[in-house]
């Protein structure tokens, strides 16, 4: 099974490209929504300029309620509902990220740093979550792979591992032992530099909200919801394969790759239907599209790796 096609846009529906380009504009409406709290969009979201992506799916796409109110963000607390209601005291600025270990430009840099050079588009992607259920959410952006040129790695960096904020005073999640906090995640270096991960600053056209990762989280189509890391304060690369969070935590049930695959079960439940958030109590289950339908991007990134083995 393929990945919907992608939309022919009409040339009036692109962004001009004096509009993407102005950094300025969309740096000062980060800055401004330093105090916006949970309410998002209700709060007063500033919008961000961004053209159109190539890679976006024609499905139709979740509500911005349903994006903002249902969500997986241990750091808040464990229910859906969680991020949206305690993450009001989360404060996504002043923010910076340490860039470190096998690149030849190392260091702290501010958010305005990382975001300057890099043009915003909109790239409608499906989220699929562990829990068997998913969403298509219209993200803001860039390519990850256009940060990570920049600081200029080694040869030997082979993967890139990203560590989330850690902030117990404003993340009430992080009070309690449920994962080993900070969360960590990482990926290998050929899928970091797939044009299809994302670093994402915004969701329907607006600055990220709280409880969606703000103000800098990876977007990874392909892979379940937990390898897409929110909030994220440092990028290192590595020699070695890094630790994650939910690996760490439980390996027999979360491998490091956690691609999206309907033929391998979660222990505890099948994964071969999800459940779309927003269809309706009534709504039947659908397949689970292999790498998330994503496949005729991805699949030659795992050519002759046992699926199963490195889940």
């Amino acid at each position: 099974m393929s990945k919907p096609p992608a939309p022919n846009l009409p040339a009036r529906e692109i962004t001009p490209r004096e509009v993407y380009v102005d950094r300025r504009r969309v740096l000062q409406g980060l800055a401004a929504t330093a105090l916006v709290g949970a309410a998002g969009r209700a709060a007063g979201g500033t919008a961000l300029k961004y053209r159109a992506s190539k890679y976006s799916t024609t499905e139709t796409k979740n509500s911005y309620e349903d994006i903002t109110t249902y969500n997986n963000f241990y750091e808040f607390g464990t229910d859906k509902d969680d991020p949206a209601r305690r993450s009001g005291e989360f404060r996504p600025r002043p923010w910076s990220v340490v860039i470190s270990g096998e690149a030849e430009q190392t260091g702290r840099f501010d958010l305005e740093d990382i975001l300057r050079p890099h043009p915003l588009e909109e790239r409608i992607y499906r989220l699929r979550c562990v829990e068997a259920w998913s969403m298509v959410i219209p993200w803001v952006g860039f390519p990850l792979a256009d940060l990570l040129r920049r600081f200029r790695p080694t040869s030997r960096a082979k993967y890139v591992a990203f560590t989330t904020v850690l902030r117990p005073e404003e993340m009430p999640g992080q009070r309690f032992p449920v994962l080993d906090w900070p969360y960590v995640e990482g990926l290998r270096m050929d899928e970091a530099m797939h044009p299809l991960a994302i670093f994402a600053v915004g969701l329907y056209g607006e600055v990220l909200p709280n409880q969606n990762g703000a103000p800098l989280r990876l977007v990874v189509p392909w892979k379940y919801g937990f390898k897409s890391i929110k909030s994220i304060v440092e990028i290192r690369f590595t020699e070695q394969q890094p630790p994650t969070s939910w690996n760490r935590t439980a390996p027999h049930e979360y491998g490091f790759y956690a691609n999206v695959n309907p033929e391998v079960d979660h222990p505890r439940w099948s994964q071969a239907r999800e459940r779309r958030i927003g269809a309706g109590v009534f709504a039947p289950r659908v397949p689970t599209l292999p790498f998330n339908g994503y496949a005729d991007q991805v699949a030659d990134l795992y050519r002759g790796m046992d699926l199963r083995k490195f889940y």
